[in-house]
Parts: structure tokens; sequence; C-alpha cells
């Protein structure tokens, strides 16, 4: 679906609302697509008591939800799926948390399973991105 800033916020965000714990969300996607705007916006949705930043040079943010802890994963600067090890995802679904990844592909077999996957991508308008749910 062809989404703009604001539209893409509103999904997210309703996605944050409905979602369960423990559950794992996958975004790929090129730099820039609004892959860290959209976990914002389900943060927003699962209400978090914290802004959602990107967390590109520690890896890993933690958010407490009234119910539930949220973990935001951005794995762009892993050289390799193997330096993804120590980045804690087995204690994250074993704390039955909401753990939002970027880039997923590039931790390899060290991600968990999504249970949604999702890629954002350019369109020939600067202001609108494309979003595919990967089934």
């Amino acid at each position: 679906m062809r989404l703009r800033a604001d539209e893409l916020s509103r999904f997210g965000e309703e996605l944050g609302r409905g979602l369960s714990a423990p559950a794992v969300i996958g975004l790929s996607g090129e730099l820039g697509t609004g892959k860290t705007t959209l976990v914002q916006a389900i943060c927003r949705g699962l209400g978090a008591r914290a802004f959602a930043t990107s967390p590109t040079y520690a890896l890993v943010h933690h958010y407490e939800t009234a119910d539930r802890p949220v973990y935001h994963v951005d794995c762009y600067r892993l050289r390799s799926p193997d330096e993804a090890r120590d980045l804690g995802f087995d204690d994250m679904v074993r704390e039955r948390a909401i753990v939002l990844i970027e880039w997923p592909e590039r931790a390899g077999a060290w991600a968990p399973q999504a249970d949604r996957r999702f890629r954002l991508s350019y369109t020939d308008s600067p202001d609108i991105r494309e979003l595919e749910e990967i089934r």
C-alpha cells in the first residue's frame, strides 16, 4: 500500500494498539524509508512511556508500557549475523516482550521468528512510501 507519512503513522499506531505480547515485528527497507518512523508510531500505539529513537549505535533500546516491555533493535550496523548473538533476542522473547527489529535480515538465524514482516520502499513521489507486508 502507498502511504504518506501521516498515514504511515496512523497505520503504525493501529498496529501497536492491536499487538499482543509476545510479538516480533520485522521491518526491512532502504535507509530513510521510514522504518524508525513506523517503530515510533507502533510504540505510541502500545502506550510506550518514552519517545522511541533510533538505536543505530546502541543497537537496542528498551521501552516500558503499562503491561509489557518493548524492545527496538536496529541491526543495520552489524557486519555479520554472528554479531547479533549478543543482542539478547532469547531474553527478549523469554520476557514475552514486543520486539521491533529493523534490518532483521542482517541478524540471520539469531533473529527470532517474526510474527509479521514489513518492507518499506521509496516511490516516485518523495512524500509517499510503499508498505508491503511480507508473508
